[in-house]
């Protein structure tokens, strides 16, 4: 399932190879922290960024998964990854919405 995310974040990669990285997907201190010591990339780059960020945890989380039922990894670590995924999935969830919302809204400008 994480292998169909990844590939649609691949479609994305419109404006080429990206040199912005986030830290970990979806931590806002850690992103203004980054923004600040980088020069800032285009939008589009940093959209691409998050969203690799984002499968990132997702995969982390999984691996914890079965690790888990293998009895290799506590709970904790489960339990912190798949927190860390549902964080960074909730927040980009939410900055889609706030997109499409921006894009509505501008298509129904009239000039």
């Amino acid at each position: 399932m994480i292998d169909m995310i990844s590939a649609a974040s691949a479609l994305s990669r419109l404006a080429g190879t990206g040199e912005t990285e986030m830290a970990n997907a979806a931590s806002m201190p850690q992103m203004a922290e980054k923004a600040g010591m980088t020069s800032p990339g285009s939008f589009a780059d940093v959209m691409q960024s998050m969203g690799e960020g984002v499968v990132d945890n997702l995969k982390v989380a999984e691996g914890q998964s079965f690790a888990a039922v293998r009895g290799e990894v506590p709970t904790r670590d489960v339990v912190d990854a798949i927190m860390t995924a549902e964080q960074s999935l909730q927040t980009a969830v939410a900055i889609r919405d706030k997109l499409v919302t921006a894009y509505l809204e501008i298509a129904r400008m009239q000039i």
